[in-house]
């Protein structure tokens, strides 16, 4: 592998991570922007922060998948999707509150979705 893919893959690793964990930040943040029919303004102005930076992060990162050959809209979503669900389930401290075989459940998802990235090969 030469320096250039590995420069691209340390740029799609890290603005995918970025990009997943702070829409996975708005998602938390969403959840708690409403309570009895009002609106918590912090909550929701955070939530909007996260999604703001994720979105950014996001297209960055399309950038450098494109230049590394991932052109599927699908491929690129599921990266962003893995990141961003396990964001949310480890984020919120919830995830270890599952019974273990919800757990069991949540690991064969993303082994799943990590089968589809490899059987239609990005």
């Amino acid at each position: 592998m030469n320096a250039h893919l590995i420069f691209l893959a340390v740029l799609i690793t890290l603005l995918t991570l970025l990009s997943g964990l702070a829409d996975a930040q708005g998602f938390i943040h969403a959840a708690s922007a409403w309570v009895n029919g009002k609106i918590i303004w912090r909550e929701a102005l955070i939530a909007l922060l996260g999604f703001g930076a994720g979105a950014v992060c996001y297209i960055l990162a399309i950038n450098f998948l494109k230049q590394a050959g991932v052109v599927s809209a699908e491929i690129q979503t599921l990266l962003w999707f893995s990141v961003a669900i396990v964001g949310v389930a480890v984020i919120s401290g919830k995830f270890l509150h599952w019974q273990l075989f919800d757990q069991f459940v949540g690991i064969i998802v993303l082994c799943g979705v990590a089968w589809l990235l490899f059987r239609t090969g990005g």
